[in-house]
């Protein structure tokens, strides 16, 4: 049963039905209201006590095998951890013998490669069945010669790998001045949180005793990686090419005190961004490699600043009932809470609930009241955003801020004076990380530099962070229900929406997949800034929208539509992916559509009896098609956010 607002447990309050309630086919509306209140039950039933949500974030399977070789690496690892681990590896191998970096995803050469080192490290034989096929894949895919620069520089602190043969990377690149192209704040947050520390790494070239060789994943062992053709000078991919290896000849000749005071610049700037819990950036790539830097540059295991990163490093390791182990990339309790909150908000919990309540003041003690890596575009611009994670306070993000504002903006809160200046700063914040082309990007005002992807070096995922249609959008729609539709930043907003539709109706989807995330994403938002249902915009993704259907009557997106246009909009239907198509049908005025009226029915015919929904596939985008991420929550919040609408209208105050 649902919690009441005085904290018992029953039904919530009667209501009296909406206009555009009582315009729904009977049948229908019941079917929603029904798996709306189970839903509504389900979700406040996984709230902490402290208020916040918070679903599991499911990555692949090179963060368990990074985490292992991390412990190999430090002389730390422990043989509980490692067969935790190596129990989820195992079952997450396809039965080619590879791995995936998304569920029912095609086999990926580096993830495979990681996997199989790890499962090596737990004692698993080279012969054993299931590692013959693993190992027999990675040669058929070019072997470790072809694998990432990433997974080579893990083998290389073994000597699986020469460093001579890996992209250079020197700590000099700490004093380039922020006018120079490829500056470290030319890079995205998350690339350049990665790449600080691993300056150090590049330059120390450590390599630990490896436990056993890896012969058998080369095609050759003999020559594991034979010399590669230069591109033309002409190219891009040639001149970069040709400037690592100025890089690594620099390398040889780098004078030793510059040298020295550079990796204590760089381990300084590491120091510095340490969070309160011994994270950095809330993320674990960052973590472990900030950790491996300030090892080599002596730092013991028992300093603080290790022993509170490492500790950091174990609060992202998921204990299953099975035993198994799976490492989290990052933790979402800000993003969750607020979508949560709005979905429950939405699906007609009244405002003062207790729950609700809770939910606001959690997220008000969370907005950041400090300059952080942002302000390096935007000095003098007043903090008032809200991160990602637990403790992220260098790196509010622009996507968290606008929804924790739409968020506090459903709540009753008893501190009225408290939530309106908190959003007063988290609204002005926003507004003003606005780039140049009137668009906002995740993290930072004008992260668009084209020469961090070009760096032979950065071949793990996008490195930038040029602005996006969802996040956009959400920024749109948060200064709509401000009241600010009519902001000059809000209409170029808007404008740059309109002109970044596809000539299919749809909006590409920075940090969801996909098409479907950024449609779902991007029409609410038109609609609450005041364009008409009959826009041609509006018309065109409706009609995309309605194409894309499912038989089932629901919607799904497959992650490789990032790389082959056939799979735009087209895969398994998911809750996730229904609820978007969803949000954007009605904010477009098409309540009472057939397209709607299946889609709410696949929702209720799929919904568990426990009232939450089953979701293996992966829909949300870390990088587009590099790195991908199944949130545990999506399959909760934003069905139920849907059904809520459906029943009791858009809710958009704004104007």
């Amino acid at each position: 049963m649902t919690a009441t607002t005085d904290g018992s447990t029953g039904a919530l309050p009667p209501r009296a039905p909406s206009a555009s309630e009582t315009a729904a086919a009977p049948g229908a509306r019941e079917t929603a209201r029904r798996a709306s209140e189970r839903a509504i039950d389900f979700l406040l039933s996984r709230q902490d006590s402290e208020g916040w949500w918070k679903g599991d974030l499911e990555t692949n399977v090179t963060m368990d095998a990074e985490d292992l070789l991390l412990r190999q690496f430090l002389g730390i690892r422990d043989e509980k951890t490692t067969q935790a681990a190596a129990l989820f590896i195992r079952g997450e191998q396809r039965d080619d013998g590879a791995w995936a970096t998304f569920y029912g995803g095609p086999g990926e050469l580096s993830a495979t490669v990681e996997a199989y080192v790890a499962l090596r490290l737990a004692g698993d034989a080279p012969d054993a069945a299931h590692m013959a096929r693993a190992s027999a894949w990675i040669r058929a895919g070019g072997g470790i010669a072809a694998s990432r620069v990433f997974t080579r520089i893990w083998l290389a602190l073994f000597g699986w790998w020469k460093w001579d043969d890996l992209p250079e990377l020197p700590p000099e690149l700490i004093y380039l001045p922020k006018w120079v192209p490829l500056n470290i704040y030319d890079f995205g947050c998350w690339a350049r949180q990665t790449i600080v520390p691993l300056t150090i790494v590049s330059a120390k070239r450590p390599v630990r005793p490896a436990p056993f060789p890896l012969d058998e994943l080369h095609t050759d062992a003999r020559n594991p990686n034979p010399a590669k053709p230069l591109a033309s000078m002409a190219s891009w991919d040639g001149v970069f090419q040709r400037l690592d290896k100025v890089l690594h000849g620099y390398h040889k000749v780098a004078p030793r005190a510059l040298r020295k005071t550079a990796m204590r610049s760089a381990a300084r700037w590491i120091i510095e961004r340490q969070e309160n819990d011994g994270c950095w950036g809330g993320i674990q790539p960052p973590a472990v490699y900030s950790v491996i830097a300030l090892h080599l540059l002596g730092y013991d295991l028992d300093h603080p600043v290790l022993r509170e990163g490492l500790a950091s490093l174990d609060r992202f390791a998921v204990w299953r009932e099975d035993g198994a182990r799976m490492i989290e990339a990052c933790q979402s309790p800000v993003w969750d809470t607020c979508l949560a909150t709005i979905a429950l908000a939405d699906a007609g919990v009244p405002a003062d609930h207790p729950q609700l309540v809770k939910a606001a003041d959690w997220m008000l003690g969370e907005q950041i009241d400090r300059p952080g890596d942002w302000s390096v575009r935007r000095p003098g611009l007043e903090p008032g955003g809200w991160a990602f994670e637990f403790h992220n306070d260098n790196y509010p993000d622009i996507d968290d801020t606008a929804e924790v504002v739409l968020a506090l903006r459903r709540v009753k809160h008893p501190d009225p004076a408290r939530v309106e200046a908190a959003i007063g700063r988290g609204v002005r914040w926003t507004r003003n990380m606005q780039s140049r082309n009137g668009a906002w990007g995740a993290f930072d005002a004008d992260n668009t530099s084209s020469f961090p992807n070009r760096l032979p070096f950065c071949d793990f995922g996008e490195v930038v962070d040029p602005p996006s249609a969802d996040v956009t959008a959400h920024v749109v729609e948060m200064l709509a229900y401000e009241g600010q539709a009519h902001h000059p930043r809000a209409r170029r907003g808007i404008e740059w929406l309109l002109a970044e539709q596809e000539a299919d109706g749809s909006w590409f989807g920075r940090w969801g997949v996909n098409y479907l995330y950024g449609t779902g994403s991007v029409v609410p938002a038109l609609i609450a800034a005041g364009l008409p249902a009959a826009h041609p915009a509006v018309r065109r993704a409706v009609g995309w929208l309605e194409s894309v259907q499912n038989d089932d009557g629901g919607w799904g997106e497959d992650l490789r539509s990032y790389r082959d246009s056939g799979w735009v909009g087209r895969g398994e239907s998911t809750a996730s992916q229904t609820g978007w198509a969803l949000l954007a049908l009605l904010a477009a005025g098409e309540r009472e559509s057939k397209s709607v009226e299946r889609a709410v029915s696949w929702l209720a015919e799929t919904q568990r009896p426990d009232g939450s929904w089953d979701e293996p596939y992966f829909t949300g985008t870390g990088f587009p098609w590099d790195f991908s991420i199944n949130y545990h929550l999506y399959r909760q919040v934003f069905p139920l956010t849907a059904l809520g609408r459906y029943l009791h209208g858009t809710g958009h105050k704004g104007g």
